[in-house]
């Protein structure tokens, strides 16, 4: 799990885009810009008053206090090889445990195999976990966060084994290529080549390859439903189901929830700038439907989980992503959690309010599996 420096040149043109760039990672304490937004989707949100900045539950504040704790550096000074050296909410969780004379050892796995597959643009690491009995099981294929720029499969173990627990299935988490060093949509067209992968090797792992789901966090969030949407677009089998957790989907960066959570940890405002000037090649980018879920065409997909966190500058268009599935005919449910933050969902070790929204997800999963 994991998720600011004033905005760059790009970003002080109009490149602010709630879209490129979820996160984890430093705590940070810097102003925030109040960056004009490239595009507004939701007109409620956009006239909803801002309030103050939602306060965490005690579980969410004391992981928090953790990370700050552990000195890292506000990201938008850092270069992205420094970033993806800093501190992350996973750390601050095992740091947490540790305090509380807890086993740190992750959440046990049946079995648990890294490998790599072939890509568009080389070999991309997955990380295959496989619950206990010979199946098939169904499957997820999951993608971290990190704004496409940090993070990887590392920092985002614990929310794949607890997928596997849970929905009883196998989980194949993909990694895929970062910006800078790869721009959008290299990230994007990884994620598809791991889904067509998935799909035709499924029974090689245990699966089933009639029931494989899509899920993913924050960036992660973003290219799960972009795959759903490529594989409607190219006619290849479709996921029966996404789990979209707080998702990059919006291009305004001036929503309501950006406003109250402009300075919120572990991910703020001016963080997601630093992203999308790593990210995009130009402000146009901002506006391609890939980035700007809100923007895309939404028929004809799989039922939808979206989960997202009260402290979070994606709250809001993660809420009106929620609407417009629903809008477009898709079975969607959202939930919003009150008193948790960006990076929630992988806590469950020791923030109670995670373990219900990965029970929630696993609800959903579930329910398509067994269509």
């Amino acid at each position: 799990m994991s998720t600011s420096k004033m905005l760059g040149s790009r970003a002080s043109t109009g490149i602010a885009i709630a879209a490129a760039l979820l996160a984890a990672c430093a705590p940070k304490d810097d102003q925030a810009s109040s960056e004009g937004a490239v595009m507004t989707d939701s007109a409620t949100a956009a006239a909803a008053a801002p309030r103050e900045m939602p306060t965490p539950n005690d579980q969410q504040k004391a992981v928090l206090d953790e990370l700050a704790s552990l000195g890292g550096k506000p990201i938008e000074t850092l270069t992205p090889a420094e970033a993806r050296k800093q501190p992350t909410p996973a750390d601050a969780v095992k740091k947490l445990l540790e305090k509380q004379g807890k086993s740190t050892a992750p959440e046990p796995v049946a079995k648990v195999v890294d490998r790599k597959i072939a890509g568009p643009g080389g070999q991309i690491p997955i990380r295959i976990y496989t619950p206990a009995g010979a199946g098939p099981f169904p499957v997820i294929v999951y993608y971290h966060g990190g704004g496409f720029v940090i993070a990887d499969l590392d920092t985002y173990d614990a929310s794949p084994r607890a997928l596997a627990n849970a929905a009883n299935a196998v989980v194949v988490s993909s990694h895929y290529r970062q910006a800078p060093e790869h721009k959008f949509p290299a990230s994007h067209e990884d994620a598809f080549a791991a889904y067509q992968w998935t799909v035709k090797n499924a029974a090689s792992i245990k699966g089933d390859p009639k029931r494989v789901a899509v899920a993913g966090e924050s960036a992660g969030g973003n290219l799960a439903a972009n795959v759903a949407i490529m594989a409607r677009d190219k006619q290849v089998q479709m996921p029966v189901h996404m789990l979209l957790v707080y998702p990059v989907a919006g291009s305004d960066m001036n929503t309501a929830s950006y406003q109250e959570n402009a300075n919120a940890k572990p991910l703020n405002k001016a963080m997601m700038s630093w992203f999308v000037e790593h990210t995009l090649k130009s402000p146009a980018e901002a506006q391609d439907p890939r980035i700007n879920l809100l923007g895309a065409d939404l028929k004809g997909l799989p039922s939808t989980t979206i989960i997202a966190a009260e402290i979070d500058p994606l709250r809001t268009e993660g809420e009106t992503l929620a609407q417009k599935l629903k809008d477009a005919g898709v079975d969607t449910e959202h939930s919003t959690y009150e008193g948790a933050a960006h990076e929630f969902f992988g806590m469950a070790a020791v923030v109670d309010k995670a373990k219900d929204a990965q029970g929630k997800a696993a609800d959903g999963l579930k329910k398509a599996f067994n269509k």
